[in-house]
């Protein structure tokens, strides 16, 4: 079961968080209190200034991917909570180098900003005392990861997996089918009973997905 604190915290059994959905592409990010101090996954436009609202104290800032949609305010973050800066190293030039998305097409003004720490899959990586696993599926997004706590049945997704919906593949470095291969093969075997925060939309389950997504539904 589920239930907000009062704190505002949304509970799934043990890890709590907090949601802010920022820019004109409704993103979701994640706010989540870890053993020593707090989490952000993602960092779309205004939640700067969501966190300064909250009066928090932020420690660490970890990206699910580079899109631009995720990434606006990270700077912003990085200069006002001095935080870490954690991703994948396919995301370094999509945060870093202000003319990427330029190159593209796309007439974006991201200010650049540099990670301090790399992060690649992995069975387990503590993050401020918390152990998550790290699971790297790309195909929306070169270098797209997801965080997932297995004691708490909690998978922080990105752009990977939606309620009724995948990440779509057609920007560039996306590929359809190597998105679904790596749903069904690293998404789905977490368990029915696994609680999916997107990075748009409301949270899902994985069982619900696999039963019923037109996407990737196991038949």
């Amino acid at each position: 079961m589920t239930g907000r604190t009062d704190r505002g915290y949304i509970a799934t059994r043990v890890l709590a968080y907090e949601t802010f959905c920022g820019g004109i592409f409704e993103t979701n990010c994640y706010l989540v209190p870890a053993l020593e101090g707090l989490i952000l996954f993602d960092a779309p436009d205004g939640a700067c200034a969501w966190l300064e609202s909250r009066k928090v104290d932020l420690k660490l800032l970890l990206l699910t991917h580079g899109h631009f949609d995720h990434i606006p305010d990270v700077a912003k973050i990085k200069r006002r909570f001095n935080c870490q800066i954690g991703c994948s190293v396919e995301t370094v030039p999509m945060i870093s180098d202000p003319n990427f998305f330029r190159d593209f097409g796309f007439e974006l003004e991201i200010e650049p900003v540099q990670p301090d720490f790399l992060i690649e899959e992995t069975p387990a990586r503590d993050f401020l005392g918390t152990e998550m696993q790290v699971l790297e599926v790309p195909g929306h997004c070169p270098g797209s990861l997801c965080f997932f706590s297995r004691k708490d049945e909690l998978l922080i997704g990105g752009d990977v997996l939606f309620a009724g919906g995948v990440g779509r593949s057609d920007l560039p470095g996306g590929d359809g089918d190597l998105l679904f291969e790596g749903i069904k093969k690293k998404l789905f075997p977490l368990g029915d009973n696994v609680t999916v925060l997107p990075g748009h939309g409301p949270p899902t389950k994985i069982g619900t997905e696999r039963r019923t997504n037109p996407f990737v539904a196991e038949l």
